[in-house]
């Protein structure tokens, strides 16, 4: 053992065991100051065994905290675990400390290889949300401990009597010593309920198993360096490595226990997933605020304050030296109130919202998610072991200037760039893998369109997914075309195969795409469901769009779509007939859906086959107009392919108020003729200025509706409401004033006769030449003839 310089002796003979809370800075400079003053010839630490030849990347400068261990199954790397890191860690403080001084240091957890091989993946062993380990079905150590010292809180609890104690102690054992004797107690009481109460349960099962583990470690260990060994632990396995077990108990404990292949690597984590809110269940729940109590060398709040007054100027908030000096005094008085050594993450909080954010929640909202957890993102160095497929993204991302980040940025990519089409390929690819770095956004990802829109954010579990998708391939190219193609082959429907076709083209799988065309070919070949084909078009149609903004050859894809169109032309009419309201509600969606396609398809096909495209439009009308005509469909589809014919100019106006005349019949019911009126004038699809502007049709609603029985009404009622809510609220004043003018169908007794009065029989020359300057000034043409009035001589 190295000589150590004059100082209190270590605690008793055997090893120096250092309980400490998992992520705990007031526990890591206190093992930073046991270890010093010990100076032990081997450091031993909670974690998985098989990392002990990775830790002397501990060392190299690229490695930056918090980073994580992550081990999983060979041939499964989805049953995998995860052992975080902070540099505020005492695992981390004990890890740097022996490779600073060259002293030996070992893991001595129960191996990764056992404990992934369990039936069900166990939670990661190591980093634990309490000092005793977060044991989810036993009396959580903390809040006992803090409920005996008078706390209703354990987290401040455990700040008042570890995190804020800064003096140096003359021993600086003594914490670890008072630790150990309160997890003693602790584990006695508990040891006696089990015993009155269960035999055992699963997790205690499990520590039993991982203490038997590390008894025998520490044995093998002081006899190789003797009694100068330093443990650094979770400290409710303190009293379990000095109990007296023989090494045959410990042995026998662990005999028998199933093992799987496993590798191991050092991955980067973030803060976010150091915090109980990210869903990591041994995580704390301020990662950023104990980061800075471990680092502020002296004056912490001081420091927090000067923070937080810093991040709300950058928020444009004004924020001055005077309120970081009252929000310091405010959050001192605050802890001499309530009785604590220090202002805690509280008191600095309460003292935040009252000087510098006048009362107001919302700035603390910021505060947290930039300062009390944080963004950072740790970082491996390129030694460290990793999957090919990991290494090939890694190269992508620096080469494409793709930097993972832990915090949530949007980015846009022009896809006429070489660069930014390179980076859409490779997100669309990774999602295709399931790894899902960036999420597209809707409103920017529309048929053709150059321009993508996505928001990024890097995740610890994608590490696990990149591990996991490494069973298609070493680069990320290679296993998306893989992956495509297999799923190609086990697709459901065909929707998905056209779906994925659609996303192969996006990720520029051109070597998965004929796998993925031929079974498409096969699914619509053999498709009788007019509804599947239906949803399946446009998707197609999308694919051979996205085609053509990424330079794509979809000369084959264009043909199946157009095939498929065909089908879709043939079986929608029988489709549409006796459908509920429901199954029609959803039959007019697609027709909605097949519409946008024939049109994309139908410019398609013109620009590369003479006149297919007209042919295409002119089959597709046909099919819409028997849709309209025909009494034996919904009225809402009916309604919907009329409006559609009208829109398009393929209906004149005579035909189409005689279809709405039929469908508000008297002999056609209530219910059914509110539907043909929302599907004709519903939806957002501009019904409402439709009937501003054409005073028949608006006649005809009108009149229809002054005529539904009252008992009726009540039943059409909520299908109105729906169709006219869609409306702006100009329009629908509009509405409201043509029936209500003297002279319309919806006047007052007494005042009708005539059409509705507001519209001329032509147009007025005079007026409208009234407003060509006006508009020659807003589109910037030429100035309108001589003669023409100017803007100020118009007349009103």
């Amino acid at each position: 053992m190295t000589q150590r310089p004059p100082g209190p002796p270590a605690p008793g003979p055997g090893p120096l065991l250092l309980g400490v809370r998992h992520h705990g800075p007031g526990s890591a400079r206190g093992v930073a100051a046991a270890l010093a003053a010990a100076r032990p010839a081997a450091v031993l630490i909670e974690g998985p065994p098989e990392a002990d030849a990775l830790l002397a990347l501990a060392a190299d400068p690229a490695m930056r905290p918090p980073v994580a261990l992550l081990a999983h199954v060979t041939d499964e790397p989805g049953r995998s675990a995860f052992w975080p890191l902070a540099d505020f860690s005492p695992e981390w403080v004990a890890l740097r400390w022996a490779l600073r001084h060259g002293v030996p240091v070992r893991f001595i957890d129960l191996p990764a290889a056992h404990s992934l091989a369990r039936p069900v993946p166990a939670e990661p062993e190591h980093p634990r949300a309490d000092t005793a380990g977060d044991v989810p079905v036993r009396t959580d150590p903390l809040a006992v401990l803090a409920r005996t010292a008078g706390y209703d809180d354990a987290e401040r609890w455990w700040e008042d009597v570890v995190e804020h104690r800064r003096a140096a102690d003359a021993d600086p054992y003594a914490p670890f010593e008072a630790l150990a004797e309160a997890m003693t107690a602790l584990r006695e009481t508990e040891d006696e309920a089990a015993g009155r109460e269960r035999e055992g349960d699963g997790e205690e099962e499990r520590d039993l198993t991982r203490e038997a583990y590390m008894r025998l470690a520490v044995r093998a260990a002081r006899r190789e360096f003797g009694d100068g060994v330093a443990v650094v632990c979770g400290a409710w396995h303190v009293p379990a490595l000095r109990r007296r077990v023989t090494v045959a108990a410990d042995r026998a404990r662990l005999k028998g226990l199933p093992k799987a292949r496993v590798e191991i690597t050092w991955v980067p984590w973030t803060n976010r997933r150091l915090a109980r809110a990210g869903g990591y269940g041994a995580g704390i729940e301020s990662p950023g605020w104990y980061g800075h109590l471990f680092r502020a060398a002296d004056r912490p709040v001081e420091r927090w304050l000067t923070k937080v007054a810093g991040l709300l100027r950058e928020d444009g908030r004004l924020v001055s030296p005077a309120h970081v000096i009252e929000a310091v005094r405010l959050a001192d008085t605050l802890a001499a109130l309530r009785g604590r050594p220090l202002p805690g993450l509280t008191e600095t909080q309460d003292a935040v919202r009252a000087v510098m954010c006048d009362g107001s929640e919302v700035p603390l909202a910021l505060i947290r998610d930039r300062l009390v957890v944080g963004d950072a993102l740790g970082e491996v160095p390129d030694t460290a072991p990793a999957v090919p497929l990991q290494r090939d993204l890694t190269r992508l991302q620096r080469g494409l200037r793709l930097k993972p980040e832990a915090a949530e940025r949007e980015r846009e990519f022009d896809l006429r760039k070489d660069t930014d089409s390179a980076r859409s390929g490779l997100l669309h690819r990774l999602r295709l893998l399931g790894v899902d770095w960036g999420e597209p956004s809707p409103g920017r990802m529309g048929t053709g369109t150059f321009r993508e829109k996505w928001t990024l954010r890097w995740d610890p579990e994608l590490s696990v997914r990149v591990a996991e998708a490494g069973v298609w391939g070493t680069t990320v190219l290679g296993a998306a075309t893989a992956k495509a193609s297999a799923d190609a082959v086990s697709a459901r429907s065909l929707a998905e195969v056209t779906a994925l076709a659609e996303r192969c083209l996006l990720a520029g799988l051109a070597d998965a795409l004929p796998v993925v065309m031929r079974v498409l070919a096969d699914r619509a070949a053999l498709g009788t469901d007019v509804g599947q084909l239906a949803q399946a078009l446009p998707a197609l149609v999308r694919s051979v769009r996205y085609g053509d903004v990424r330079g794509t050859d979809t000369a084959a894809l264009t043909e199946v779509a157009a095939g498929l169109a065909a089908r879709v032309f043939v079986g929608l009419p029988p489709a549409c007939g006796s459908l509920d309201d429901e199954a029609a509600a959803v039959m007019r969606g697609r027709l909605d859906a097949v519409h946008g396609a024939v049109g994309l398809l139908a410019e398609t096909l013109e620009t590369s086959a003479e006149g297919r495209g007209k042919d295409l439009r002119a089959r597709w009308y046909g099919v819409l107009g028997t849709l309209a005509a025909r009494d034996t469909v919904p009225g809402g589809i009916r309604g919907r392919a009329a409006r559609i014919l009208l829109d398009d100019g393929e209906l004149p106006e005579e035909r189409a108020a005689l279809l709405m005349g039929l469908a508000l019949s008297p002999g056609t019911g209530p219910r059914e003729a509110a539907a043909w009126i929302d599907g004709f004038v519903g939806g957002g699809s501009g019904g409402g200025m439709l009937l501003v502007h054409d005073e028949r049709l608006l006649a005809l609603v009108d009149g229809w509706l002054r005529t539904v029985p009252p008992d009726a009404f009540t039943d059409v009622l909520p299908l109105l409401r729906r169709t006219f809510s869609v409306f702006d609220p100009g329009v629908r004043r509009t509405l409201g004033e043509l029936v209500g003018r003297p002279g319309s169908p919806g006047s007052a007794p007494g005042r009708t006769g005539g059409p509705p009065t507001g519209f001329g029989p032509g147009a007025d020359p005079v007026r409208a030449d009234a407003a060509l300057p006006v508009l020659a000034l807003l589109l910037g043409a030429p100035a309108p003839a001589t003669g023409t009035p100017r803007p100020e001589e118009a007349p009103v």
